[in-house]
């Protein structure tokens, strides 16, 4: 676990700007002490990474959020298209240099000024932003938690978390016995009431990605102890079939 202060120095964010995103619900830290001092994991540094990077695509901090919190968000996808606009950048700024150079050698006779260009750069950025929000789940969602206030969204996530305590109180049966099977359908209902239709495709979606997020993993077997996380996703996998 590492302070805000620690991570600040690591990361390079202000201790400021991190308060602002526990504040926003952007990035949460993994505990806070009862003397107030927050403390991060390794899977809110994750989370951070992720946000720069969404930074470097300029998109608005609420933007982030959703896209994040979203049933159609795709990492690698992002991170394709963050590496993409990052070598955009690069290219932009070497061209920058020739300029420069140019100029100091008076190499450059004429007044070029494509160097300063910066189209290719805005329009790829557009195109990546566009990319998302067009499923019916995440306008769904964007339409459901707009005006939820923190409290709420505070409230919602503790019900959500005791789903996977219930979860993990049940490991000792089969996934595909009754009362699991049931607490699944609890944890389908409970997203397409709160949050967008949760159909059985989703589901399962979620379902592999409670096992391949760190994040998400982890929140999950602290709610319902080790291993929850993978006894829910085989839970839903039997739901599924």
């Amino acid at each position: 676990m590492k302070t805000v202060k620690e991570v600040s120095k690591l990361t390079g964010v202000s201790v400021r700007a991190l308060h602002h995103y526990d504040a926003i619900g952007l990035l949460k830290p993994a505990k806070v002490t009862e003397a107030g001092y927050r403390l991060y994991d390794e899977a809110s540094l994750e989370r951070l990474q992720q946000i720069l990077l969404f930074r470097e695509l300029e998109f608005p901090l609420k933007e982030i959020k959703a896209i994040l919190e979203s049933p159609d968000f795709d990492r690698n996808k992002a991170l394709e298209q963050q590496i993409t606009l990052l070598q955009l950048k690069k290219e932009h700024l070497e061209n920058l240099i020739n300029l420069a150079c140019g100029i100091k050698a008076k190499e450059v006779k004429y007044m070029d000024f494509t160097a300063f260009d910066t189209r290719k750069i805005d329009e790829y950025a557009a195109r990546a932003k566009d990319s998302y929000g067009k499923t019916p789940e995440y306008r769904e969602f964007e339409e459901k938690t707009k005006g939820r206030t923190k409290e709420e969204t505070r409230k919602l996530s503790g019900e959500m978390m005791a789903l996977f305590t219930t979860f993990g109180e049940l490991r000792s049966l089969p996934p595909h016995s009754e009362e699991v099977q049931s607490q699944v359908k609890k944890l389908q209902n409970f997203i397409t009431e709160h949050f967008y239709t949760c159909s059985d495709q989703i589901l399962q979606s979620l379902g592999e990605m409670y096992v391949a997020d760190g994040e998400f993993t982890e929140n999950i077997d602290r709610a319902g102890g080790d291993g929850t996380a993978q006894f829910v996703r085989e839970a839903i996998r039997a739901y599924c079939k």
